[in-house]
């Protein structure tokens, strides 16, 4: 079916202020040619979701609005929540947003299952990007994506896959075959799922999970259960804690995301352990200690989003973001506040995956149809606005 573009030239300007790129100095061999210019600084809105105007209204800063017309319905695949920006995928396990000139959103959108990579936005329609081949038992198949460091200059894409024999990191450009990164990490019958992140520095994040074995992620000698830091060919990057290792941290079970501050000097990462779900603050060259925040209920955290004062956590069980305030430190200051879970915001059932796409908005992905309660339009990508810091929320 064919989707239409939805809500073009609305102002992103109602939602966020400021863009978060990502940027750095890595190189490449092949190069799609893009290029995009810093946004202009834009104008925050506070709320559970985003109240979308129509084009060129003019919305009053961090006044919600006066009152709330109910959304209808999906009719199909076309959906009138003006939050939803793509309709009708399969099980979207991965997002990474692309670089915007602050008017619209554009974001690339992964199936776990079939390997397909989608090009979505408020203002373009549904279109392949890439296909890769993945296998997607065990927990595996497409988990992971992020823009090259040098995107703008290089159109590359990397992703984080499950083969026949491994896990592994590849990279391509729209409409080429993926070319091999990192090989050889661990694959078992569970614990395949990864997560990537472009540090702000140059390098590449690669979250893995323990591939079902609790002992090969304190093994040194595994590439399960790790944060690993590496440069665009694979190779450990400069500054690792070993020059000749690509791990950064060890001690994971089941990635679910990672994040960072704008700067790149905070990193975090989403964990799924056997006794409760986890979020870790990352320091180079140690294990994971003793966790920022737990949740014993196991909401299946998935993507975060740091946005200095909040980070923000999603969660693919419970259907839900969860807030949690931050201190000056970036230690976490009090329970979270829960939002998009039906009774504080609008539920999009169970999320997938989040990523920041300026310092007030993020892109999420739902997986409804991976065990949830899907209607007509999903799998979605929709479009989250972050919450004040509050200090503390629902238990």
């Amino acid at each position: 079916m064919r989707i239409r573009p939805r809500n073009s030239g609305w102002p992103l300007a109602v939602l966020a202020s400021g863009v978060l790129l990502l940027s750095g100095c890595a190189q490449f061999d092949d190069s799609a040619g893009q290029q995009w210019e810093p946004a202009p600084e834009l104008t925050p809105e506070a709320g559970p979701q985003p109240e979308v105007p129509e084009a060129g209204s003019q919305a009053v800063p961090n006044e919600p609005p006066t009152s709330q017309t109910p959304v209808p319905p999906p009719d199909g695949c076309k959906d009138f929540d003006k939050a939803v920006i793509a309709t009708c995928l399969d099980t979207v396990s991965a997002v990474a947003a692309l670089p915007t000139d602050g008017s619209t959103v554009t974001a690339l959108a992964a199936e776990r299952s079939s390997g397909r990579v989608f090009l979505v936005g408020t203002s373009t329609e549904k279109s392949e990007f890439a296909s890769i081949d993945v296998e997607a038992t065990g927990d595996g198949g497409l988990t992971g994506l992020a823009l090259s460091p040098s995107y703008g200059e290089d159109g590359l894409v990397f992703a984080y896959i499950t083969t026949p024999t491994d896990n592994r990191v590849v990279r391509f450009a729209r409409g080429q075959p993926a070319k091999p990164v990192l090989t050889g990490i661990p694959k078992g019958p569970n614990g395949n799922r990864g997560a990537l992140l472009a540090d702000g520095h140059g390098s590449l994040l690669v979250a893995t999970g323990n591939a079902g074995d609790a002992a090969a992620a304190a093994d040194p000698a595994s590439l399960a259960g790790k944060v690993l830091r590496i440069n665009a060919t694979g190779q450990p990057a400069d500054g690792n804690p070993k020059s000749d290792s690509p791990v950064l941290t060890s001690g994971l079970h089941s990635p679910g995301g990672l994040c960072k501050t704008a700067d790149g000097a905070r990193l975090w990462v989403t964990d799924r352990a056997p006794a409760a779900d986890a979020l870790h603050r990352i320091e180079a060259g140690k294990q994971l200690r003793a966790p920022a925040w737990t949740w014993p209920d196991k909401p299946g955290v998935t993507g975060c989003a740091d946005w200095t004062d909040v980070i923000a956590v999603a969660t693919s069980g419970s259907g839900s973001v969860q807030n949690l305030p931050l201190t000056e430190d970036g230690s976490v200051g009090g329970q979270p506040q829960i939002t998009m879970n039906g009774e504080n915001g609008t539920s999009y059932g169970r999320l997938g995956s989040l990523d920041p796409v300026t310092p007030d908005v993020a892109v999420a992905g739902t997986v409804n149809k991976d065990g949830g309660d899907p209607v007509s339009s999903d799998d979605r990508v929709v479009l989250i606005v972050r919450q004040p810091a509050s200090g503390s929320g629902r238990d």
